[in-house]
């Protein structure tokens, strides 16, 4: 079987921005005599075994994954639906299932899950793409995911799945006039999602991100914290372990979802804009790997998993910013989490994969 070689450029980017994450949740818990104190060492083991799996999804071949695809979508709405029984949280959220000692966020699983059954769908329906009908089992696969990451409640990653399904339609072929429609119908149904299905705290980080000095102890808390964090980085940033922000707990969530204020602050606008490149570099290796890939679902897992990447970059750094509202999403590699880093270089792996691959399946 004749395969290319494989895409390091990819691979040593990934590689690199796994130990950029590891070194600022260090410098994050730096000092911090809680059990925050050893983040940096959890997320190390968590970066071995996401490793590891990475290599043993390049290894494996991925036309495998499109035989499993609706066992593991199946079996991923069971993780989700079990979250919301016995799943564990803080604030009135059911996130995370304990798995001998180790909590466990299926909804990040279920991201790149969705995208290879979504691969799976839109290659079996084939020439049926250009009928409108065919849209109503997509509605039901996005849907019922969306609605049970939803009712965790976690807006942010359940509004992932929204431009991954979106973007995959697109590069399967639908035709322009289907996907308008969509699109024109998804702002329609937006005041049922405003008055229905999101919860108080949700409409006030909605709401405060238009004027955050109208609650800046509450709900503009953290976009104002997150903006002094950036701001008082200047242009080459404090230094490595010196910014105040995160270490003397200003900024709520700083090794997670603002986890980009600490570089900010510690490197500066420099460092800032040298992180930005490495994920340009980044996603335009994912994007390569879809327009080259040998097959349809290769190249629409690859679309999808560039479209959850891109997504999950734009919306964090757009939140820390203030451009965007709070929504509670890691930024790839660089937060803390271990279900999120793990994903992550799954993702990277069926990638690596689908770019070395020359067989058509």
């Amino acid at each position: 079987m004749k395969r290319k070689k494989i895409d390091w450029l990819l691979l040593l980017l990934t590689i690199l921005l796994v130990f950029i994450g590891i070194t600022l949740i260090y410098s994050a818990s730096c000092g911090i005599k809680t059990e925050l104190s050893n983040l940096a060492s959890r997320q190390t083991v968590w970066m071995a075994i996401g490793i590891f799996f990475l290599f043993l999804f390049i290894a494996l071949p991925y036309r495998n994954l499109r035989k499993a695809s609706y066992f593991l979508y199946l079996f991923s709405l069971l993780l989700l639906l079990l979250v919301l029984l016995i799943g564990k949280g803080r604030a009135g959220s059911s996130r995370w299932l304990i798995l001998k000692g180790f909590y466990f966020q299926p909804s990040e699983f279920s991201k790149l899950i969705f995208i290879l059954v979504a691969a799976r769908y839109l290659t079996d329906v084939g020439k049926k793409l250009k009928r409108f009908g065919f849209l109503i089992p997509y509605f039901l696969l996005s849907g019922i995911p969306f609605l049970l990451i939803l009712k965790q409640p976690n807006l942010g990653t359940a509004l992932v799945l929204l431009p991954i399904a979106l973007g995959m339609l697109w590069a399967a072929g639908i035709r322009k006039k289907h996907l308008i429609f969509l699109i024109i119908l998804g702002f329609l149904s937006l005041p049922i999602l405003w008055f229905t299905v999101l919860k108080e705290y949700q409409r006030a980080r909605l709401l405060v991100f238009i004027n955050p000095n109208a609650d800046p102890l509450g709900s503009g808390y953290n976009i104002i914290q997150s903006r002094i964090a950036i701001g008082s980085g200047g242009l080459f940033g404090k230094g490595f372990l010196q910014g105040t922000q995160s270490h003397l707990a200003f900024l709520p969530e700083y090794h997670t979802d603002f986890i980009f204020c600490v570089l900010a602050e510690e490197w500066g606008f420099i460092g800032g804009m040298v992180l930005l490149f490495l994920y340009s570099l980044f996603l335009k290796s994912l994007i390569r790997a879809a327009t080259t890939a040998s097959e349809p679902f290769g190249r629409l897992v690859a679309t999808g998993i560039a479209v959850m990447f891109a997504s999950h970059i734009f919306i964090n750094i757009g939140m820390t910013l203030g451009m965007l509202p709070v929504a509670g999403l890691p930024l790839p590699f660089l937060s803390y989490g271990g279900s999120s880093l793990l994903t992550f270089l799954i993702a990277v792996g069926i990638v690596l994969n689908i770019r070395k691959s020359k067989t058509i399946f």
